[in-house]
């Protein structure tokens, strides 16, 4: 193992504890990986407009599979996943990173195992480049493995995890899930996070879609507003196989959404779709980069921002076409409404292009409320704050229709709803 810089220590001084317990050709690799960059701070490029001062300020602790049954439940109301349209659904349920059965109802039709029994890492993820992956490598205990077989509609899954750290004692957890959805077949799965206290939630997610399959994915993130959530999902997609992915950001006090999507055969596709609505001191940030590896195939983004107080939200997204990759239909558009003169926005897409037949468009816009729409509600009789909360459900839901899922969409605007309510009292 290469040494450890003095100034690596100090990075990873939160969870020196137990990565110094760290057995297991994969892991070992994977720290000797983290040991020799550390976590990234402001100077990489891909991290420019996120820093990680929250986990090097956060004594974690490892996660506790002891949790409080009675706040899970309630935690699970709020969210949907057990009221509502997400009652009648299959789930999975993670606490603190641990699979907990009884809050779960297995799915029929597909196969289920899990990482804690398992202990098998899938081929997609980038320890060795992506730090994050690294801690995740080194530190997974648990997680989802879903299987859909050839031809079958698996339904749909929902695969949820809550965080529940008690006062002064933070806790971090890094589940590992993968997703395999064989030739032909269909799934749909909405994975909902939400928490209490402090803490630091680091799954990493593999997705694998064979020819002529189809996954739609949803994520909504509504961890606490103390914790962070830093999410990083890698997608292969192969011949006409089409991955159809949606985040919604409303929770954490830190959140990042990076995808790593690559489409391997010809004619596949992939959407890589989102919404932010952040307030306070929040920071979100949606990052991506989408490899077209073979002809024929399209990729679509587009990421709406929604920004109030002193909230930074952040959009990177990378387009790169390979020589191979000829034919290419490639477009991003990020979009944000800046609801106060001290929030912020930084946005950063990018087309790489090594082939000479490709159709590939980026843009990015910054706005605020329209005067003119605001004045004729106000002109008839609705209050300003319902106002105001009207016309930024309208410019969100323009978003949240690329969900083409109608469950999925219910469940996302339940979310917004409860945190975001029409009459603008926030929750």
């Amino acid at each position: 193992m290469n040494a450890v810089t003095k100034d690596t220590k100090a990075t990873l001084q939160p969870f020196q504890p137990r990565l110094d317990a760290v057995k297991g050709l994969e892991r070992t690799a994977a720290l000797g990986a983290l040991h020799r960059v550390g976590l990234p701070d402001r100077r990489v490029e891909e991290w420019k407009y996120t820093g990680l001062r929250f986990l090097a300020e956060t004594p974690f602790a490892g996660p506790v599979r002891a949790y409080d049954a009675t706040w899970a439940q309630a935690e699970l109301q709020r969210l949907g996943v057990t009221a509502g349209v997400g009652a009648a659904l299959a789930r999975l349920v993670f606490v603190n990173g641990y699979y907990a059965p009884d809050l779960s109802v297995l799915p029929e039709g597909v196969s289920v195992a899990f990482f804690s029994k398992t202990g098998s890492f899938g081929p997609l993820a980038c320890p060795d480049r992506e730090a994050l992956t690294a801690l995740n490598t080194a530190l997974a205990e648990d997680g989802a493995q879903i299987s859909v077989p050839a031809g079958v509609d698996g339904g749909h899954v929902l695969l949820v995890s809550l965080g529940q750290a008690q006062a002064g004692a933070p806790i971090s957890f890094h589940p590992r899930h993968s997703v395999h959805v064989a030739e032909g077949g269909k799934l749909r799965l909405t994975c909902i996070q939400g928490g209490q206290g402090r803490y630091l939630h680091n799954p990493v997610l593999e997705v694998s879609v064979a020819a002529r399959a189809e996954l739609n994915h949803l994520t909504i993130q509504s961890e606490s507003d103390e914790a962070a959530s830093l999410a990083t999902l890698y997608a292969q997609i192969d011949e006409r196989g089409a991955y159809n992915s949606f985040v919604l950001g409303v929770g954490a006090a830190l959140a990042r959404h990076e995808v790593h999507a690559r489409l391997s055969a010809a004619h596949a596709q992939v959407h890589v779709n989102g919404a932010q609505r952040l307030r306070a001191k929040q920071h979100g940030d949606i990052s991506s980069v989408i490899t077209h590896a073979a002809p024929d195939c399209i990729s679509r983004q587009t990421v709406r921002n929604v920004l109030d107080g002193q909230s930074r939200g952040v959009f990177q997204g990378k387009v790169l076409v390979e020589r191979i990759a000829q034919k290419t239909d490639g477009y991003q558009m990020n979009q944000a409404l800046l609801l106060s003169e001290h929030a912020e926005i930084d946005a950063k897409p990018e087309l790489e292009i090594y082939a000479d037949d490709v159709k590939c468009s980026h843009g990015a816009t910054v706005g605020a409320l329209d005067d003119d729409q605001m004045f004729y509600l106000r002109s008839r009789g609705v209050p300003e704050a319902e106002a105001r909360q009207i016309l930024i459900h309208a410019f969100l839901e323009e978003a949240l229709d690329l969900i083409a899922d109608e469950t999925a969409h219910a469940l996302s605007a339940h979310i917004m709803a409860t945190r975001y309510p029409l009459s603008g009292e926030e929750a």
